[in-house]
């Protein structure tokens, strides 16, 4: 079975081949020296979670949080250090979450926002996200 962290690793490689082949055709002085292991401008900053991992820890900001809809989870991050697992489905209908905007998690279904803890800070949520256990193995945030 190819998880998904697989076929995007396999994707990001393969941009890396195209980015490479594209570069080696350029006639730009030191073309040879611009393919080096950082990623291109433009490209993702936090670096890839590991194996069995949800998220890496320096995806989840401070004071804000991730949806990871394959994962059916949130992780956010209130303080430095400090991650919170939610589910990601909504307990008014069951929407699966939208948009994190800072500090507030949205539902775009109904318009219900929950704080970073979960709590309903506006329905027509009445009820709290589901906290999901979540840990820290080196840089990585693993469910359970």
């Amino acid at each position: 079975m190819t998880s998904r962290r697989s076929l995007l690793g396999a994707a990001g490689g393969l941009s890396a081949l195209a980015v490479g082949a594209l570069t080696g055709c350029s006639s730009g002085a030191g073309s040879r020296d611009s393919r080096s292991s950082a990623p291109p401008a433009g490209g993702a900053s936090a670096p890839a979670a590991p194996a069995g991992a949800v998220a890496s820890t320096a995806e989840i900001p401070v004071g804000s949080g991730k949806i990871l809809p394959a994962a059916q989870l949130v992780v956010t991050q209130p303080t430095a250090g400090e991650f919170v697992g939610l589910s990601a489905f909504c307990t008014h209908q069951g929407c699966i979450v939208s948009q994190l905007r800072g500090n507030t998690i949205v539902c775009g279904c109904h318009g219900s926002q929950f704080g970073l803890d979960g709590a309903v800070q506006k329905g027509p949520a009445d009820k709290p996200l589901e906290k999901i256990p979540v840990r820290v193995e080196g840089d990585g945030i693993v469910k359970g």
